[in-house]
């Protein structure tokens, strides 16, 4: 049973260790380095398919099994491992269900969930009960209730889930989280971030018109077009906040000695889906009478236990140059990425004007980084695809707590719903349930400062 006492007292043991391991820095991999992580995959989209290349690369892994109701996705994914002469997986892709019995072999010891949202929490807690070392992409939940049916699962069976967020491993972001530790900033004070990528062409596109010009969504829709559209005709809400949030959160220690308290967000009116539906499909569209209800640009801002505030954006539907747009600001200076922007207040080169970020960067370079940046060339967005599917590794090989874990992809995600009820109330201030039951006050920082994972 998942939630036997010898599994209870195995997480506890494993968690201790895990905790001892954050302390040895020159511990760099898994401790039993002979034994591969046995991984399904469950989704093979664009974003399954980058984690699927990226963990074959490894020798340390063993690609088990792999479930996706789209025939075209699997003989891709088959085409891949008969290119590499790797034996075949097994494969699952009867129903919408068929991942549980993928979540039912043996031979699955961890999976990786990068689905359509609408499946993440429901898979994650079918596989965190069927006792399996849990990654799901981003975000992790849609409703308060899925937040905390993330954390309940968690807690009711001892099985870590890591939220697969990889912009917190991106190089700038690690090299500012290294200025933070290293008090550059002094006390901090604002943070800036958000979601800001014209993605017209993802949610309306045919597959059949010029790259970036399609219309349809749904049935007649290709990858992301068939499901992430519908969101934006129901819902008013910030749907994707953790690119940007969660490399803010482990700046300022959320969930381990701080938290997020409550939040406000705003609006706009919505027009760019139908103004570009127009422009490519004609005012005769049928589309083109779809009244979408989430607003443009949404603003959303958190206050936290400590004393700080998040304003985050979330902003794809109005033509746009692509940013996450972070800003990290304290009582000694700030960051700002638009712009590749610093200031530090007594060691910046001429007195309140800004510095070209390059050289405090590489100056900051993360330990992770300069150890392991030639093997993160070519994993996807930079690299940072690398690191985060490495986290997942070695901390599924040690049954240890990921450094993003089931807490944090709860607060993250919990600024979908509670966005949506602020907006739909004229602004009013939602507080944030507390996931951790009031252990984020003891709960210590995670290492972030290590060269290991």
């Amino acid at each position: 049973m998942p939630n036997s006492p010898s599994r209870r007292n195995f997480i506890k043991k494993s968690t201790i260790l895990g905790a001892g391991i954050t302390l040895l820095p020159h511990l760099s991999y898994g401790i039993d380095t002979k034994q591969k992580l046995k991984v399904g995959l469950i989704g093979i989209g664009l974003r399954g398919t980058n984690h699927l290349n990226n963990l074959l690369q490894r020798d340390d892994v063993l690609i088990t099994a792999i479930c996706d109701i789209d025939p075209v996705r699997i003989d891709l994914a088959k085409s891949i491992f008969k290119k590499k002469s790797i034996a075949l997986p097994k494969f699952f892709s009867k129903n919408d269900l068929d991942y549980r019995n993928l979540l039912a072999l043996k031979e699955v010891d961890a999976v990786i969930i990068s689905t359509p949202w609408l499946w993440h929490t429901r898979m994650s807690v079918d596989a965190m009960k069927a006792g399996k070392y849990t990654g799901v992409e981003v975000s992790a939940a849609n409703t308060m209730e899925e937040c905390w049916d993330l954390v309940n699962t968690h807690e009711e069976t001892g099985t870590h889930l890591m939220i697969l967020e990889n912009v917190n491993y991106r190089r700038d972001i690690l090299a500012v989280l290294n200025m933070v530790k290293k008090n550059i900033f002094g006390e901090l004070i604002h943070f800036r971030c958000g979601y800001q990528h014209d993605l017209r062409f993802v949610t309306l596109n045919d597959g059949k018109s010029a790259y970036g010009k399609g219309v349809e969504f749904g049935d007649k829709g290709i990858s992301e077009s068939k499901w992430r559209t519908q969101h934006s005709i129901l819902r008013n809400a910030d749907v994707y906040p953790t690119h940007g949030v969660g490399p803010i959160a482990v700046m300022c220690d959320v969930n381990r000695g701080n938290r997020f308290v409550s939040m406000t967000s705003h609006a706009t009116k919505s027009r760019g889906m139908h103004d570009y539906i127009v422009k490519n499909g004609g005012k005769d569209h049928p589309n083109a009478n779809i009244k979408f209800k989430m607003g443009d640009v949404i603003t959303s801002t958190i206050e936290t236990a400590n004393g700080e505030t998040i304003i985050v954006t979330h902003d794809v539907h109005l033509p746009r140059p692509y940013s996450l747009g972070f800003r990290v600001q304290g009582t000694k200076g700030l960051w700002e990425k638009d712009g590749d922007r610093i200031y530090i207040e007594g060691q910046s080169k001429k007195s309140h004007a800004w510095d070209n970020s390059k050289e405090w960067l590489e100056k900051y370079d993360h330990p992770l980084w300069k150890k392991y940046g030639e093997h993160a060339e070519g994993a996807g967005h930079g690299g940072m695809d690398f690191f985060v599917i490495n986290a997942f590794v070695e901390s599924a090989k040690q049954h240890i707590a990921p450094p993003l874990d089931v807490y944090d992809a709860a607060a993250w995600s919990a600024i979908t719903p509670l966005s949506e009820l602020s907006i739909a109330n004229n602004g009013e201030p939602q507080n944030f349930p507390d996931f951790t039951r009031g252990m984020w006050i003891k709960r210590k920082p995670y290492n972030w400062m290590k060269d290991t994972f």
